[in-house]
């Protein structure tokens, strides 16, 4: 049986740590309120980018074979942009992340294609540095969430396509839904495919539109900032997720410390009383043997 002593210990030291644990949790919520708000004006961004592209895409006698982004190959060699956080103490959201872009390498391994990788942030650096080969990594970027990083991810991702090293690349990262639900995603990057019903509904409007240059002129322009602009957006919905995810993950211990120091507690009162009653009887028994 633990002493009085050893119980008192262990129930302040989890009392500190609860302590901890609740002040990260007041600081993910803090940053997740600002990143929830630069996500929140870049998703209609993004969205409204996309139409303007099939827009563009749909406009009769563009001829697309001229735009090497829009260019679909036979595939000998993958890219992923692995996506990750930087920091831990965020649950099972980096090892989710992580064992999606495992089961892809999987798969394209398994088809006989080669699979090389760009990581952002630390966790996935860690854990694919010895398993894949890595084109570049990028550390310590996911606390800021810069666009200056995100286009130069989105430049060195390119360059490999365009220059043939890769056939197809894709974004992995950490979808925000809500404060309780995050969730991976795989994306398609390049070559770039917009979805045909966009087109076609473009195509089928009465609005004729004239631009200057001319599509085959602006696309390869406006390409690579949409781009930028994807994976910016995937970098954004990464970190918010990593605040959110840590901020459940740290709710969660800070309860977990709370019934441990409960438990604890109520553990202790029955050490201390069980040890006041034994001392009684001591007394007790030596004043009747004193009598005796």
């Amino acid at each position: 049986m633990p002493g009085l002593r050893d119980l008192r210990k262990k129930i302040e030291a989890i009392k500190k740590i609860g302590q901890i644990t609740k002040a990260m949790n007041m600081v993910a919520s803090a940053k997740l309120r600002g990143l929830q708000g630069r996500l929140e004006g870049l998703r209609p961004y993004r969205t409204r980018f996309e139409t303007v592209l099939g827009r563009i895409l749909a406009s009769p006698g563009l001829n697309k074979s001229r735009i090497a982004l829009l260019q679909e190959r036979e595939v000998k060699r993958v890219g992923i942009v692995l996506i990750t956080a930087d920091r831990g103490l965020c649950g099972a959201f980096n090892s989710n992340l992580i064992r999606e872009a495992e089961n892809l390498i999987k798969r394209f391994r398994k088809e006989g294609k080669e699979v090389e990788l760009i990581t952002v942030g630390k966790k996935g650096y860690n854990y694919f540095k010895k398993k894949v080969p890595i084109r570049e990594a990028y550390v310590d970027v996911m606390g800021r969430v810069l666009f200056q990083d995100a286009r130069r991810i989105a430049w060195s991702a390119t360059q490999a396509f365009l220059n043939g090293e890769w056939d197809e690349v894709y974004l992995i990262y950490g979808k925000f839904i809500n404060v309780v639900k995050q969730v991976p995603v795989v994306e398609p990057f390049l070559p770039l495919k917009f979805s045909k019903g966009e087109e076609e509904k473009e195509a089928t409007k009465v609005t004729a539109y004239l631009y200057e240059p001319d599509e085959e002129e602006l696309l390869p322009v406006i390409l690579p900032k949409y781009l930028n602009t994807l994976v910016f957006a995937a970098m954004l919905e990464t970190a918010v997720s990593e605040q959110a995810a840590r901020m459940t993950a740290m709710d969660n211990a800070n309860r977990a410390c709370a019934d441990m120091v409960r438990q604890l507690t109520l553990y202790y009162n029955k050490v201390r009383q069980a040890t006041i009653t034994k001392e009684l009887m001591d007394i007790v028994g030596g004043a009747e043997a004193i009598k005796g």
